[in-house]
């Protein structure tokens, strides 16, 4: 494995001026040899070489930008890594490959996988990551762009098969809807391992769509609202058999009637009806005794 090396070169602003003045020094030799009435061949071979001199120290030249490196090569040989921003420069011989440090994301395509349960879902993620070791992202990997969207991928698939859908109302079961925050480190978790050879760290993941598959979401909806259906009613059961207890519970204490077993349970049943049912209870007035 290519170990990265950081190899800065030399301040290039210094290079640059006697590039300069050596080019306009080169410029004055020919012009005087021409002046002169030199050989041709003389002139032409000052000429040429002033050129390639000045070209091959130019060259030697190179910018690095904050938060971007240079991955320089000798003939095919990892020589270093410039970060340090500014003008620079190195050996002219030097390839300089432009690798980018900056903080980048992409939005997975919309995957379609099965959950722990089996349900078909779809989902996607969006991964915010960074180049933190240029020497592996350059040499240990094709190309490190591609590496890292398809490992994402491949890692996103991964996690969706290990928990499913939906809890169900259990509070112990993590869940893809119900535990966003669990499935997102267990998603950077696996991707950090997958494309740590890559020389990338991975800063953030989250989920950023999730749905079940389009054949059974009408089946899945009617389920979610059964289940809304029966939790609503059973908060609406409690509190009606709270206040039955209160209601029985006060009348018995204040004295304001003596019922036996018989009426209790009439009233009990009255009032059940009239607190859990759907539509507003309709009243009968009795106009004799209570027996009647």
């Amino acid at each position: 494995m290519v170990r990265e090396r950081e190899k800065n070169g030399y301040p290039g602003l210094p290079v640059l001026l006697f590039n300069l003045l050596l080019g306009a020094g080169l410029f004055v030799n020919v012009v005087r040899l021409i002046s002169e009435r030199a050989h041709p061949g003389l002139i032409a071979f000052s000429l040429i070489a002033s050129f390639l001199l000045w070209v091959m120290l130019m060259s030697g030249l190179f910018i690095v930008h904050p938060n971007q490196a240079r991955v320089l090569q000798l003939f095919g040989s990892y020589v270093g890594s410039a970060k340090v921003a500014g003008l620079r420069w190195v050996n002219p011989f030097y390839s300089k490959k432009l690798i980018s440090l900056r903080v980048r994301s992409f939005e997975s395509s919309h995957l379609k996988v099965n959950d722990k349960d089996g349900n078909p879902i779809e989902l996607a993620a969006v991964v915010v990551w960074k180049v933190v070791e240029t020497a592996e992202a350059t040499f240990e990997v094709d190309n490190y762009e591609t590496y890292v969207k398809v490992q994402s991928e491949s890692a996103l698939r991964n996690a969706a098969t290990s928990y499913p859908y939906d809890s169900h109302d259990e509070p112990d079961v993590i869940s893809l809807r119900g535990s966003t925050a669990v499935v997102a480190e267990h998603l950077k978790q696996e991707m950090q391992q997958r494309l740590q050879k890559a020389g990338v760290e991975v800063v953030e993941t989250r989920i950023s769509h999730l749905a079940y598959a389009p054949e059974i979401a009408a089946a899945m909806l009617q389920r979610q609202q059964a289940g809304a259906i029966i939790a609503a009613r059973t908060r609406i059961v409690e509190g009606a058999v709270g206040m039955v207890e209160m209601a029985l519970a006060s009348l018995s204490a204040k004295g304001v009637v003596h019922l036996d077993e018989e009426r209790k349970a009439a009233m009990v049943s009255n009032l059940l009806v009239v607190l859990c049912g759907e539509k507003a209870a309709q009243p009968v007035v009795n106009a004799g005794t209570i027996y009647q």
